[in-house]
Parts: structure tokens; sequence; C-alpha cells
């Protein structure tokens, strides 16, 4: 019988996204990751090397998806509402992301590979720069600003969903309330952004 090695190594990295979003890497184990994927932790050893190195590739994964399903969506800076929108629906979709990054940040130090997320972010920085530029963006805001406003905005819903609820009343599981923020996210981005 040959042995799965791709999907051995789906599952701990999918055991590790739940765990690390539910505990940090501090309070992760490589135990935990390798009991909750069903796989002796010799294995993930050998596949990715220790626990800082699953963290990292768990961390870029979530990050690579979010831009990558944004970028599906088809959502530009021609329409920084719906780029924006987009942006809310992954967060909404997946609130590991948000407590990844929280975790990331509460634990001090260098950011997971971030050579590699900060070119991704000024390249973002410098797509908004051009958008002001072209009269799609009012050219009043510092677009490096703008770009961690936008994040902000369309984040922010998920990653302190009790906040969001004690503000709203609204549960973060009712579809009606989730509607009526995406649309809130949307149009307040717009206005943020000066759309001409």
């Amino acid at each position: 019988m040959a042995w799965d090695t791709e999907g051995t190594r789906r599952r701990l990295r999918d055991a590790a996204l739940v765990e690390f979003a539910a505990r940090g890497f501090d309070g992760t184990t490589v135990g935990a990751i390798a009991e909750r994927a069903g796989v002796n932790k010799e294995r993930l050893y050998s596949y990715f090397g220790d626990k800082k190195a699953i963290w990292e590739l768990v961390l870029a994964t979530e990050l690579e998806r979010l831009a990558s399903a944004v970028g599906v969506s088809g959502a530009g800076l021609d329409d920084v509402g719906e780029f924006a929108g987009a942006t809310f629906d992954y967060h909404a979709d997946h609130p590991e992301l948000g407590r990844l990054l929280q975790w990331e940040g509460l634990q001090g130090g260098p950011a997971a590979d971030v050579v590699g997320r900060t070119t991704h972010y000024r390249e973002k920085v410098a797509r908004f720069a051009d958008a002001q530029r072209n009269g799609l963006l009012d050219d009043g805001l510092d677009p490096a600003h703008l770009v961690f406003a936008m994040i902000a905005l369309a984040a922010w819903w998920q990653t302190v969903p009790q906040l969001a609820e004690m503000i709203t009343g609204a549960p973060h599981d009712d579809r009606a309330e989730r509607a009526r923020r995406r649309e809130f996210v949307v149009e307040a981005a717009r206005r943020l952004a000066g759309v001409r």
C-alpha cells in the first residue's frame, strides 16, 4: 500500500490551522496537531521540520487563499466597495484567518514571512496610489493608511464578533445581519476612498 504523502500533509496543515486559530503558536503543541490529524507527530517533523515552519506555512497559505479569493471575485479598485465586500466575504467565511493574525500580533517577534507579506502589501499600496493618480480614488488620504483602513473595515467584524454583537445587537451567524454588514462595508469603503 502506498503512503498518501500529500493527503497526510494536507491533514496536518488543516489540523494545524484549527489548533493555531484556537490556541495560537505558543498554546499549540506538535502533539495536538498530530493527534487532530490522526498522524504520528514524527510525520509532522519529517514533512515540515518544526512547529514554527508549519505555523508560517499555515499563515502564508491562508493569506494566499484570501488574495486568490478576492482576485477571483473580479472586484478591483475600479470598484473599491466591492473589493472591500469580497474581502469581508472571505473573512466571514474563514474567521480563523483573523484569529491567526491576532495570535501573531500577540506573540510578538517577527511576523511570519515578513518579506513576502510586506512585498504583497506594498504592491497593494502601489495599486491604491495608482488608482488615486488615475482619478478612481480620492488622493486626499495616504494610500498605505487607506489600505490598512480597508482591511480593518472588512475584517474586524469577524475578528471581534463579540464586539460586533454588543454594538449591533445581532449575532455573527444572523444571515440578514451579515448581509447588512457587508452592505455597510461596501458603502463605507466607497465613501472612505472618495470614489469618484
